[in-house]
């Protein structure tokens, strides 16, 4: 892992992200005059910064300041403890989430994976399968030819004719794994996923690891955020560190593992200790 994230990082390959300063805030809106108005809730929207002070509007500095670049080929684990940014990061890449100050350069397309990803319940694993496909511009006939290679790598039909059942009927490993499946289909030029590889067995862990490779050999970008160390260590040669929002170490993996893995065994002493 070491030897590749030195030879990426004298190789400069291409870049495909740049954050460049970049800061996200959060608004949480409180109880202020007003309330039940839908008028009074237009002209908040209107007037917003005027509206903030008379609405008791809470701040959330969710990302201070933070800096860096990814390249071409590079698989990058997103690390923190809860509440650090790390998926509010990613959903800024993705395009879901503005930035406050800053700015993230693209070259190509962010697609952002999470256990959350939409899919639609009352619809057969089936169905959620083409139109997973279709949404992420595969055409039909490349829907068609991977279809069987998805359902048989997400594994939820190994117990029983799954896929043609809603998915409302599914638990949430088995959805998450569809979700996965689908989006690994496909050749990303930047992949964001967000704790995609909490869910399943260690089989289906290791089956997600070997694709991850397989995308970001063929010259994608794979953000991975997960709490699961393991995980990084085995998909990932670089690692970012966020901690409060802020950018905390950036490198190879084990360098920033094992400073994270010491700040998080004092953390959790502290909190023993209280």
């Amino acid at each position: 892992m070491r030897e590749r994230y030195e030879r990426l990082a004298k190789a400069k390959t291409v870049p495909t992200i740049v954050v460049d300063n970049v800061d996200i805030v959060y608004r949480v809106h409180g109880t202020g005059s007003g309330r039940g108005s839908a008028t009074a809730a237009l002209n908040r929207i209107m007037r917003r910064k005027q509206a903030e002070k008379a609405a008791g509007v809470r701040t959330v500095h969710a990302v201070k300041k933070v800096s860096f670049v990814a390249y071409k080929g590079e698989a990058v684990g997103l690390i923190g403890t809860n509440g650090s940014g790390k998926s509010t990061l990613l959903k800024a890449i993705a395009g879901v989430l503005p930035v406050e100050n800053g700015h993230i350069y693209t070259n190509g397309q962010p697609s952002l994976l999470g256990v959350n990803a939409a899919l639609m319940n009352d619809l057969t694993g089936e169905r959620n399968v083409w139109l997973g496909g279709l949404a992420m511009g595969m055409s039909r006939e490349e829907v068609r030819d991977r279809y069987q290679d998805i359902v048989d790598f997400s594994g939820i039909n190994e117990k029983g004719d799954f896929i043609t059942l809603p998915m409302r009927t599914y638990s949430s490993g088995m959805a998450a794994r569809l979700r996965f499946s689908i989006a690994a289909a496909k050749d990303h030029d930047v992949l964001l996923i967000d704790e995609a590889l909490a869910t399943g067995d260690r089989r289906f862990q290791m089956r997600s690891e070997d694709r991850i490779r397989e995308l970001r050999e063929k010259a994608g970008t794979v953000f991975l955020v997960s709490h699961n160390n393991k995980s990084i260590r085995d998909t990932c040669e670089r690692t970012i560190w966020l901690e409060r929002g802020e950018l905390r170490m950036d490198g190879p993996t084990e360098d920033v593992m094992k400073e994270y893995e010491a700040f998080s065994g004092e953390k959790g002493a502290k909190k023993k200790a209280a």
